[in-house]
């Protein structure tokens, strides 16, 4: 049995939806007998200390995992070697588009709509040597040869999503997230990806590369979001909404862990008590809905 994850960007502190994958993540894992392991993804915006509250906050509603946390900026080496693998099979191209030529785009010539058009694709040797005389930096993207491909999860079962020429490595000359989270994934063992489904319109790109690098696809769960009163997915910004905001509040860890059992329809107050009633194949299915200045959920049932 492999290992299930989660994987936090350290960008501040993680709110009460945040707290929620986490532990569904450990919930999913633990109960199927998988190991469970921390990895921040801090290729991208990083507030000083936010890994390490993050940590805190995960201990603090009794979550634990069994290997040393892992960092996608310690890793480098690992992404480096799956695009030299990429482009030495022809299958990756230099782009130079910026995110407003590529949203003004009117049309997709490759790949579906909303994708990336493809500008770039068969660029002659000339025409890229004039875009870095210009001083344009190059993405590096990936030359696919689908436009859709089909994943499995286990609660929206058969799920065929958009497959464009996603960027590999930015033009920062960071590897880019899709590619990183399946280099991450495959290193790392893991075979269940639970996660919040906000993420499953990506997951097809991801299995799609996964199958290119000769990588294996993991099993996933797209888990409904927190929701604000507005329906929107909860953010920071919506109140009171992180755990040292609920502590500050004169709450307890263990009255947060019981705000988090009940929106899956448990009651428990510490995480050992929930692994021993949760059940994954009776997970709710719609969002839950949050009014954090009131302490007032809309529980959706088992």
């Amino acid at each position: 049995m492999g290992n299930g994850r989660f994987a936090p960007s350290p960008s501040g502190d993680l709110h009460l939806g945040n707290l929620r994958t986490a532990l569904l993540a450990w919930l999913f894992a633990r109960r199927t007998g998988r190991g469970f392991l921390l990895r921040i993804e801090d290729l991208d915006r990083v507030r000083p200390g936010a890994a390490a509250q993050q940590l805190a906050d995960l201990t603090a509603i009794g979550l634990d995992w069994d290997r040393p946390v892992v960092r996608q900026s310690e890793r480098s080496e690992l992404y480096d070697t799956a695009i030299t693998r990429l482009t030495e099979a022809g299958l990756t191209y230099e782009c130079f588009c910026t995110r407003r030529e590529i949203q003004q785009a009117a049309s997709a010539p490759h790949g579906p709509m909303g994708a990336y058009p493809g500008t770039c694709r068969d660029l002659t040797d000339g025409a890229r040597a004039t875009r870095r005389a210009e001083g344009r930096p190059a993405a590096l993207r990936l030359r696919s040869a689908v436009s859709d491909f089909e994943i499995t999860d286990e609660l929206h079962g058969v799920y065929r999503g958009a497959v464009d020429d996603l960027v590999l490595r930015r033009g920062d000359g960071m590897p880019a997230y899709n590619l990183a989270v399946v280099v991450d994934d495959a290193d790392q063992g893991i075979d269940q990806v639970v996660r919040g489904d906000d993420l499953l319109s990506s997951t097809p790109r991801q299995a799609y590369l996964a199958t290119l690098l000769g990588l294996p696809v993991p099993h996933y769960a797209h888990v409904p979001l927190v929701l604000n009163t507005a329906g929107q997915r909860l953010a920071k910004r919506d109140g009171a909404v992180t755990l040292g905001d609920r502590l500050a509040l004169g709450e307890t860890p263990e009255q947060v862990m019981s705000l988090l059992a009940g929106s899956l329809g448990y009651r428990a107050t510490t995480a050992a008590e929930l692994i021993r009633q949760f059940r994954p194949e009776r997970l709710v299915r719609e969002p839950w809905t949050l009014d954090p200045d009131r302490l007032v959920a809309t529980t959706p049932g088992p």
